[in-house]
This record gives C-alpha cells, sequence and structure tokens, in this order.
C-alpha cells in the first residue's frame, strides 16, 4: 500500500524528519518520506490512515488523507 498525507506546519529539513519519524513509528509502516516544500508525506505499507494522522499530529503539524 502506498499513501500520501498532505502535511500542513512544515517549513524545513527537521520539520520533514520529525514527520518522517512519527510515521516510521507507526505499525505497518515500511518506508515514509516527507516534503515541506510540497506539503505532503508518502508512507509505504499497510498502516491504518487514522493511525497516520493521528502521528503526525501528535509530533506538532496538521495532516490529512
Amino acid at each position: 500500500m502506498s499513501l500520501t498525507l498532505t502535511v500542513e506546519g512544515m517549513s524545513c529539513e527537521h520539520c520533514e524528519q520529525a514527520v518522517v519519524e512519527a510515521l516510521e513509528a507507526v505499525e505497518g509502516v515500511t518506508g515514509a518520506s516527507a516534503d515541506h516544500e510540497a506539503g505532503v508525506a508518502e508512507i509505504d505499507g499497510a498502516a491504518d490512515t487514522a493511525a497516520l494522522v493521528d502521528a503526525v499530529e501528535d509530533a506538532g503539524y496538521e495532516a490529512s488523507a
């Protein structure tokens, strides 16, 4: 499965790394990347979408599927 989330609030590479780390901590995620300029995160694996959104929001950013 591959999923793209819209992520608001990322402004730098540090933000991207925080989002990636939050996503990779979710059970079922096999890989993740984030792009602050595009405002998106790409997730590979079989994780629950709500859990992914919650992880990004817990990291301090706004997310939607």
